[in-house]
């Protein structure tokens, strides 16, 4: 693939937003495309951490296994984001894994070396990759602190207010949340069950406090979710 097909890829990124031209060309020179099959891992706990991704197509599971062998989801990424990237603070071998979760997912890899010698020529997204990796760490610490304290309808209207505050496009007083995740997905990121989640959005719904929609969701007033 050519470097000038390459560097679109890269213009969807917010996180690069502030390399200019000639470091998101250098950039894109770099950087391997590949397609990956859905139910395919793209990395297991253990492996050599030495690549950062960027999520350019279809939906990716971050997860980690108990010591009894139980799957712990930790985040489902949708196009636009960076994975693997505790790479750049010397992780040394993975502790979670990757997995595509829809047919043709799309990633970028750059590999640590490459990626650390553009960051250091760019203090601003320095200052960006440390910043997401301090709020992806404070996120689970939440989201773990929730499942241990909290039921399981507050979970999920958690979860809602923390996709509204993220994720949201405010419209007056209201919130809309686009977003790409289904009913399972929002079960195993809160510890629920499908149809916990499916009751739960639906009683929203009828106290007219959520408008639900295919892959999005009109928050009426954010106080009001309790």
């Amino acid at each position: 693939m050519s470097t000038e097909t390459k560097l679109w890829h890269l213009e969807n990124f917010n996180l690069l937003e502030c390399l200019s031209l000639p470091d998101k060309i250098k950039m894109a020179s770099k950087i391997k495309d590949s397609f990956i099959k859905k139910n395919e891992y793209i990395f297991f706990p253990d492996d050599p951490s030495s690549i950062v991704f960027f999520l350019k197509k279809g939906r990716v599971k971050i997860g980690t296994y108990s010591d009894e062998g139980k799957e712990i989801i930790k985040a489902i990424l949708g196009p636009g984001e960076i994975f693997g990237e505790l790479s750049l603070v010397e992780e040394g071998k993975r502790k979670d894994f990757a997995i595509a979760l829809d047919n043709e997912v799309k990633i970028c890899a750059i590999t640590i070396e490459d990626m650390e010698e553009i960051m250091s020529t760019n203090s601003s997204l320095n200052l960006k990759v440390t910043k997401l990796i301090g709020l992806r760490l404070q996120k689970i610490e939440r989201r773990l602190e929730s499942i241990i304290f909290k039921d399981a309808r507050t979970r999920i209207i958690d979860f809602i207010k923390e996709m509204g505050y993220e994720n949201g496009q405010k419209i007056g007083h209201e919130i809309l949340v686009k977003h790409f995740l289904t009913h399972q997905d929002i079960a195993n990121l809160t510890a629920t069950s499908r149809q916990t989640v499916t009751t739960i959005l639906n009683e929203l719904k009828e106290q007219n406090l959520l408008h639900l929609e295919r892959n999005r969701f009109l928050i009426r007033d954010i106080e009001k979710l309790k």
